[in-house]
This record gives structure tokens, sequence and C-alpha cells, in this order.
């Protein structure tokens, strides 16, 4: 296995990008913290992420999503693309994320205006995907739905903003239920979604 480098602690945004850009791994920053992302952590032994299960059910997602944005010009990625949110200077690598902006279909390092954005909750992230996550992507202007899809059992949690932008809905889905993504006109059952992934750790 290879060492990572010592993360470095009171760096600026400019900093932290500057750093980032020199790393083997992807690391996000929030506000001022520099936050190694799954894969690129060495495992403890009291938790255990089914690395398989997230990566098939961001790639399930994305295949569904996929011929449903080409048609409205959209664009989905996966787990490598960074979202700026250049407001409050923090800088995210989500598990999928939705952007139909002409500046993002055009850029080459971030998405800066995202439409929807996905993250597969796992052991380790769980809680932070449903506290820190939420309350910074709630503040990303842009952002109209956040989905949570769990990666040991067949539940999708899913977050919208409401009219008046400030208040957001919240709703859970199970086997046998489809959730649809207002935003994108785009309907998706969990069976499709879980299709061939191993929930069993």
């Amino acid at each position: 296995m290879i060492a990572q480098p010592d993360v470095p602690s009171g760096l600026t945004p400019q900093e932290y990008l500057d750093w980032e850009a020199r790393q083997e791994y992807r690391y996000e920053y929030i506000d001022g913290e520099i936050i190694a992302m799954t894969g690129g952590t060495i495992p403890h032994d009291d938790i255990v992420d089914n690395d398989i299960a997230h990566n098939d059910l961001a790639l399930n997602f994305y295949r569904a999503l996929y011929p449903h944005l080409r048609q409205r010009g959209c664009r989905a990625n996966v787990s490598d693309v960074k979202v700026e949110d250049s407001k409050n200077e923090r800088y995210f690598y989500p598990d999928l994320v939705v952007t139909c902006d002409a500046e993002d279909l055009q850029a080459q390092t971030s998405v800066k205006h995202p439409t929807v954005i996905v993250e597969v909750l796992s052991p380790s992230t769980a809680a932070g995907d449903r506290s820190t996550k939420l309350k910074c992507y709630r503040q990303i202007p842009t952002v109209q739905e956040y989905v949570l899809v769990d990666s040991q059992s067949m539940t999708v949690e899913l977050y919208r903003r409401g009219d008046e932008g400030r208040m957001w809905g919240y709703a859970q889905y199970e086997a046998g239920e489809r959730f649809r993504l207002e935003s994108l006109d785009f309907e998706l059952e969990l069976s499709v979604l879980y299709e061939g992934v191993n929930l069993n750790q």
C-alpha cells in the first residue's frame, strides 16, 4: 500500500487547490478542513465499507440517467469530478453529479452549477452525508435535489428544494418503489438502481 501524505491544516482555498492538484488521492475541502475521500483512506478495523456495492450503485444510477440526460443537454459525472461551491469556498467529490448549465458543460476542472447531487451511503460516510454534506449542498443555489442511496439496504432518501427556495422536502423510498427527480423529469425504480448489487457484507 502506498503511504498517503500528511494532510496539512490551515490552508486557504487556493492553497488547498494547489496542494490537492499534486496528490495521488482526492480530497474535499469543507470550511477549511481537508478530508480524504473514501478509497483514498486507510480502512479501520471497526468500519468496513462495501466498496463494490458503492461503486455499482453509482454506476447503475449513471447508466440509467445517461440516455435521458443526452436528450436534455445535461451531463452526469461519477465521483471523479470536483463540485465547486465558490460562494462558500468549498470543494466536493460527490458520487454522482448532474449539471445542465452551459458553463459546466464546457468546463474541464469542476462543476460550479450542479442540479442534482447523489451520495451513496456507506458506514463510514453516512453520518456526514446526512448532516454536513446536506447542510453544504443545500447552500449551493443551483442544487434542486440531493439523493442518498443506501449501500446496505434497498433504500433511497430524497431531499428536494421547495418553491420558496429555503424549504426542503424529504421522502424515503424502499424496495418495490420508484422515485422521481422533478428537476430532470426522470423516474427510476429501485429494482433497476440496485440490479446486480450485492448488499451482503
